[in-house]
């Protein structure tokens, strides 16, 4: 491939980056991996793509985390250059291209450059490889890192350059750079133009339970309105921005600054507008045109331009993937965005001038907020993060050069998610079918969906059901088949984008006609995606309906859909408040579904078994056909006799040995077996709870036999189940070595006291009276002589003397203070002055039982 070589002079007139491009090319002499740091609006999206261009024969791809910026950049190069969008210069994102094959630099989105490389991963006929706005971190971004690192270690002749506004620039460049040396860093830094900041808190909260609120959406039309006055007063060429968090709330937004008037050009910038409508933002305005407000999400961060813009209006919230955990859901959120999003987006004000942002929060609310966003990578669901990896072969990330490795939780449910669909074998590896699956550019689940529903309900319902849930279409009331009937009849930039994906999608599988009517198939290709998913009500109030998943998460939905009993649910999300009915969760996009569709779509849930459980002291036994969590049916049976014991090892395990009665026998003998244990080792067993529960089969068979077959937990005596532990022959020194009793001089048989099985450093104790040691010189011990017993010495009335584990010195020292103070008190006993010498008294009843 050859060309003339790009004029970077023309294209760098009035960008400062242009006096960065001398380091960056000494850079890319010293090394192919290079880092480039600068502020956004300098010029690095426009000049370090050509630059690199007429360095190589190959062609150079420039990935955007964003469509509209793979656009926009593309466009504004190829005006810059002079020659037509597609030749040169051009681009390739979901669903649209304008490049060829003389192409030299080609703009595309992450996620297209992923796929590309599942078919040619040596890339060839690409020389350099630039990743823009890698700060923020987007998790094709962090993937694109690792599988080029990678490559790179096989083609020592690609480029790769990580670009961003603001960068951990050490961070990535010892990612991106080699063992034995990190990446050099071209840092390029300008002046800024001054910036003063406002902030104008609101009266009302910014969030509830259902989202952000109109009197917050009210305060910042307000806040923008008047400020947008103020400024255009003073300069008819500014522009003003405002961020929201969403489309939703730009679309509300940008209605009340239409109704409020003023003479503004209020326009809307985000993903689900078609892209002449967000070309023609990014463009600008003519002088003799009035002046704009353009409301957006975080589209305009970073990654594009917007020209003119003076004030920026913050509502200092963001909309994030989150996922979670217990529940196994991942959806969008919004919160307090971090304060390096913020002033992000307050750099959109004095990129080309002085200016202002206006902060719809206080200052301690802004303090508070997190300092920076967490990566994707940290928050989002891995499905389709992970099916990429195992096609590479580096399944799970192994191996890859990663700025932050795959969270372990995230990634075993993404994993068990592709072992369900047979896209992954036992080891990670990728299948035939998920690899067919990952050249869908779609959700793995949707993927499947898309493959396996066409031949069931046609291809195209199938598609036009995926394109839905994979887009960015707003489905109202929750109610997938209404918004499907909608898309259809409407003329509108969503209902084409929509259909454009549909075709898109159509063709990418199989043709298969129409095989039902109307949109009946829609709650089954839903099915299909998320069989875990499918939902049964179980609770109908005035409001709306409770609904238990098979994945066994509760949500509750308001709407029409609500007189469904099942349902094929494609989205739920964590919620409070009225509409999730305290189950912690709301469905947010559902289809009807038939009985039949259920158990086509999630016949592996479907099991027919004996479930026994152990409760209120008996086994209970019932026959329960179920869908994952949910149960179809339920009737009583006999249970058979392993039923029977594995639900009472189930109960054990759960409630654990305290569910029974402990008789003093079974609790002393088990303190002597940990004694034992803790002071002799092996044979003797440990009888901790876990230990006792580990070896449940063994020493308490017999009692599960009974309990299995109806006996009650009342009657089972554990004493007869735990010398069942005892080692033989060493069985037979048990008493020698930790006896129930001690025989004291005097003859009588003292009980002892064995510490608590969770007290290993507590000592084996016998309470009693002074007079019954006398002639003991030494103290007892027990275990081999391994553990002196602890004397608590008692006077003749039973009342505490002392506490010693030491005779001999007892005897020999605070013996004498006893004597002194007990003999006038107690003076019909023997007090005698060498105790140990002493004979014992021996009581009648001593006698007696001798």
């Amino acid at each position: 491939m050859t060309s003339a070589a790009f004029d970077l002079a023309a294209l760098g007139a009035g960008l400062s980056f242009a006096a960065a491009l001398g380091a960056l090319s000494s850079a890319l002499d010293e090394s192919t991996a290079v880092v480039v740091s600068a502020p956004p609006g300098t010029g690095k999206t426009t000049l370090v793509p050509p630059l690199l261009a007429n360095r190589s024969a190959g062609r150079v791809i420039v990935t955007q985390p964003r469509r509209v910026a793979a656009r926009s950049a593309a466009r504004r190069l190829a005006q810059l250059d002079g020659t037509a969008l597609g030749g040169r210069v051009g681009f390739t994102v979901r669903g649209e291209r304008q490049a060829g094959r003389d192409t030299r630099v080609e703009f595309v989105t992450a996620g297209v450059l992923l796929r590309r490389m599942l078919d040619d991963p040596g890339l060839d006929g690409v020389d350099a490889v630039i990743i823009d706005e890698v700060h923020e971190r987007a998790l094709e971004t962090d993937l694109l890192i690792g599988l080029l690192s990678e490559v790179r270690e096989l083609r020592d002749d690609l480029a790769l350059v990580a670009m961003s506004a603001t960068l951990d620039a050490d961070r990535i460049a010892a990612v991106i750079g080699t063992d034995a040396a990190p990446a050099p860093v071209v840092d390029h830094d300008v002046p800024a133009f001054p910036l003063t900041e406002r902030w104008a808190p609101s009266p009302a909260p910014r969030l509830d339970d259902r989202g952000v609120t109109w009197a917050f959406l009210d305060h910042v039309a307000r806040t923008t309105a008047s400020a947008a006055r103020d400024l255009t007063r003073d300069d008819s060429t500014a522009d003003v921005l405002v961020f929201a968090p969403g489309a939703r709330e730009v679309s509300e937004i940008a209605r009340r600054l239409r109704d409020a008037g003023g003479g503004f050009d209020v326009r809307e910038l985000h993903g689900q507008l078609r892209a002449s409508e967000q070309d023609a933002v990014i463009r600008g305005r003519r002088p003799e045109e009035p002046p704009r407000i353009i409301v957006t999400t975080s589209l305009a961060e970073s990654s594009l331009t917007v020209p003119g813009v003076r004030l920026v209006v913050d509502s200092c919230l963001s909309r994030h993937p989150q996922r979670d955990a217990s529940r196994g859901m991942t959806g969008l959120v919004t919160s307090a965005a971090s304060r390096a999003t913020c002033v992000q987006r307050a750099g959109r004000a004095n990129r080309q001038g002085p200016g202002t942002v206006i902060r719809c929060v206080d200052e301690r609310t802004y303090a508070a907020a997190p300092a920076r966003p967490a990566p994707e990578i940290a928050t989002s669901d891995l499905a389709d993060a992970a099916l990429l990896l195992s096609c590479w072969g580096a399944p799970g990330g192994s191996g890859l050069r990663l700025i932050d490795p795959l969270p372990a939780d995230a990634l075993d449910d993404a994993l068990s998610v592709l072992r369900g669909l047979g896209a992954i074998d036992d080891d990670g590896r990728a299948t035939d079918d998920g690899r067919a699956l990952a050249r869908i550019p779609a959700d793995p689940r949707l993927a499947r969906a898309l493959r396996d529903g066409g031949p069931l309900v046609g291809s195209r319902l199938a598609a036009e059901v995926v394109a839905l849930l994979g887009g960015d279409v707003r489905i109202a009331d929750s109610d997938v088949a209404r918004a499907l009937i909608d898309l259809r009849g409407a003329r509108g930039p969503e209902a084409r984008r929509w259909s454009n994906d549909v075709d898109r999608l159509q063709r990418l599988v199989a043709p298969a006609p129409d095989a039902r009517s109307g949109l009946d198939g829609a709650g089954l290709v839903v099915a299909l995606a998320f069989p875990e998913r499918i939902a049964r009500r179980v609770e109908r109030t005035a409001e709306g309906a409770t609904y238990l998943l098979a994945s066994g998460t509760r949500a509750g939905l308001r709407g029409p859909l609500a007189s469904a009993e099942w349902l094929a649910v494609a989205d739920v999300t964590r919620a409070t408040g009225r509409a999730a009915a305290g189950s912690g969760a709301i469905v947010r996009s559902a289809a009807v579904l038939s009985e039949q569709q259920r158990d086509e779509a999630a016949s592996h849930l479907l099991t027919d078994r004996v479930e026994a459980e152990f409760v209120g002291g008996r086994v209970q036994a019932r026959r329960e056909r179920r869908v994952g969590a949910i149960v179809l049916s339920s009737s009583p049976v006999r249970a058979s006799a392993e039923a029977g014991r594995e639900a009472v090892r189930r109960a054990i395990g759960r409630d654990g040995l305290s569910m029974f009665t402990w008789s003093d026998a079974a609790d002393g003998l088990r303190r002597r077996l940990a004694l034992l244990h803790r002071e002799c080792g092996s044979p003797w067993p440990a009888v901790s709870d876990a230990a006792l529960l580990a070896t449940l089969d063994g020493w308490f068979a017999p009692e599960l036999d009974a309990l299995a077959g109806g006996a009650p937990t009342a009657r089972v005596d554990l004493a007869p189940a735990l010398r069942r532990l005892l080692p033989w022959p060493e069985a037979a020194r048990l008493d020698e070595l930790a006896p129930e009793r001690l025989e004291v001089p005097t003859g009588s048989r003292i009980r002892i006291a064995y510490p608590p099985i969770d007290d290993p450093g507590a000592r084996p104790v016998v309470a009693v009276k002074l007079q019954e040691c006398f002639g003991w010189a030494e103290t007892p011990r027990l275990a081999d002589g391994r553990v002196p017993v602890l004397f608590h010495l008692l006077s003749p009335a039973g009342r505490p003397l002392a506490v010693t584990d030491d005779l001999a010195s007892f005897w020999s020292g605070p013996y004498a203070q006893v004597r002194a103070e007990m003999r006038g008190r107690y003076p019909k006993h023997p007090w005698p002055e060498d105790p140990w010498d002493a004979a014992p008294t021996r009581h009648t009843k001593n006698r007696a039982a001798r």
